[in-house]
């Protein structure tokens, strides 16, 4: 990955999970589930336990890194709008499928939520975001 605008980002932990990797930078989380796999509550619940552990008072963004396609249940978005130092979500794809669901989702979320093709202006804005609310 280049980061292109994006300062070189460092991985602070990496988390393998049964659904995918995790990787947790200074600022924000990135996921990369795996193809076929379902974000379900109970897989929601582990994305949860990571923040906690390494946000747990402070602002952080989150970037679904979509290159496999996975399923997501909805109700999921009903729980991350509960994370109050959860400042914005990013979703990044190519896929023009991933567009079309995106729509959906933003209507569940209901909070700072955009869609990127390029990874970098992904980090970007998340961490403009994530810096506006440490203000």
């Amino acid at each position: 990955m280049k980061f292109g605008a994006a300062k070189k980002q460092v991985v602070v932990r990496e988390y393998h999970l049964d659904a995918g990797i995790i990787q947790v930078f200074e600022d924000y989380i990135v996921s990369h589930f795996n193809e076929g796999t379902t974000l379900t509550l109970e897989r929601l619940y582990q994305l949860i336990g990571i923040t906690e552990i390494h946000f747990r008072e402070r602002p952080f963004a989150y970037i679904s890194y979509r290159k496999n396609s996975f399923a997501i249940d909805p109700i999921i978005y009903t729980y991350l709008r509960e994370l109050d130092n959860l400042k914005a979500l990013a979703v990044v794809s190519k896929k023009e499928i991933d567009m079309h669901n995106f729509k959906i989702e933003k209507l569940f979320y209901k909070k700072q939520m955009e869609f990127f093709i390029e990874y970098e202006n992904a980090v970007v804005w998340a961490q403009k975001k994530v810096k506006a609310k440490k203000k």
